[in-house]
């Protein structure tokens, strides 16, 4: 009986991995761009780009020359300088002197029956100039001059209420930036491959556009202000469709974020990201939670079989075991490997390999944790 149910968990997660694997994960890894007839009334419409910052001060003394660096002809920068009390009020009113394109507006007080980040965004979209509105976070950078044009072109030329983007991290030799660049591919890798099938249900607001007048007219955070978190995935879970959303996958329009440098950090930041999962519809949980029980059901059935084989000297069947999990090993790399040059160039397969099977851990445990959490915050 023991031997059946390895053989079963095993089996199952496999072709699961496989149906996950090859045709979903696929439709990202052999994206290939393809650019539509413009049908746009209103060539190099204007853009608002959007930072919502709490004490950024280093952070946007960086950032803010970056921005107007940017190849596009027609665009101002909102920056939402939300309670800070370090040199952020100091530091904008000399920018402004500099860039004139540059505006700010500053929140004093967060009303108590609102989160701090939503209460943000919302009055940076409210008082922004144009209405196509693309939103970053402080302590990102545009990796190129052309992410505004990159990133905003389904919406300003295709007739696109979303465009969905990638933000990375910057590479460093530590194994938990290995891991950050491996989970943050595989989260990439969901979100785009589904939106590709014309199934959005989630973006990153660190690299997210919108239409300011779409966000009024469905009344933006309704039944979501107190939640912390939500103010980029859950709008997109709430109101993407495949007609209304654009996957951008184009290493242009991608922004990198600085990594957390500690685990503590990390797992603080996660368990309000993964909070927010359980408030997505009920089929996209079921999207990312089959991948995640198919892939447990793998692991556990390919190490109890190699096991079992093993003491049991049965080299036919261990070395049959052994091939499959190889085979699917060497999938897993082919797969993240290229879709990561969609977006962020390559990766190492050894980085690959050894993460996926920490994902085991980090989705079940984690996961949960962060599902019954009360006490997350933003800042």
């Amino acid at each position: 009986m023991g031997l059946f149910l390895l053989w079963f968990f095993f089996g199952i997660g496999i072709l699961i991995q496989l149906v996950y694997l090859l045709v979903i994960f696929g439709r990202t890894a052999w994206f290939k761009s393809f650019t539509k007839s413009s049908k746009n009334q209103h060539p190099e419409e204007g853009v608002t780009v959007l930072v919502a910052a709490h004490n950024e001060f280093q952070n946007l003394k960086v950032l803010i020359p970056k921005l107007f660096e940017q190849d596009y002809p027609k665009f101002d920068v909102m920056i939402v300088n939300d309670r800070s009390t370090d040199r952020t009020k100091r530091l904008l009113e000399e920018m402004m002197a500099i860039y004139p394109k540059l505006r700010s507006v500053t929140i004093k007080y967060t009303p108590s029956h609102v989160t701090a980040k939503k209460f943000a965004v919302t009055l940076g979209i409210k008082v922004a100039k144009s209405d196509v509105i693309l939103l970053t976070d402080a302590d990102c950078m545009p990796t190129t001059d052309q992410w505004i044009r990159k990133m905003t072109e389904p919406v300003r030329e295709n007739g696109k209420t979303f465009a969905i983007g990638f933000s990375g991290y910057t590479t460093k030799s530590t194994l938990l930036n290995k891991w950050i660049q491996f989970e943050t591919l595989l989260t990439a890798l969901f979100y785009f491959s589904f939106g590709l099938w014309k199934a959005p249900f989630m973006g990153v607001g660190r690299n997210l556009c919108y239409r300011k007048s779409f966000f009024m007219d469905v009344k933006a955070f309704k039944g979501i202000w107190h939640l912390e978190g939500g103010d980029d995935d859950l709008f997109v879970n709430q109101y993407a469709t495949g007609k209304n959303a654009a996957m951008v996958l184009d290493p242009e329009a991608t922004t990198t974020s600085i990594p957390k440098e500690t685990w503590r950090e990390y797992l603080i930041q996660k368990k309000r990201h993964l909070h927010v999962g359980k408030y997505y519809r009920g089929e996209d949980k079921r999207k990312i939670g089959l991948f995640s029980l198919s892939h447990a059901l793998f692991w556990i059935g390919a190490i109890g079989l190699l096991i079992y084989f093993g003491l049991g000297q049965q080299l036919e069947q261990f070395s049959i075991v052994l091939g499959i999990v190889l085979v699917r090993s060497a999938l897993v790399v082919w797969i993240f490997k290229s879709a990561s040059k969609k977006v962020q160039g390559s990766v190492s397969p050894m980085n690959i390999l050894i993460n996926d099977f920490m994902y085991l851990g980090y989705f079940w445990v984690l996961g949960s944790v962060s599902y019954q959490a009360k006490d997350i915050q933003w800042k």
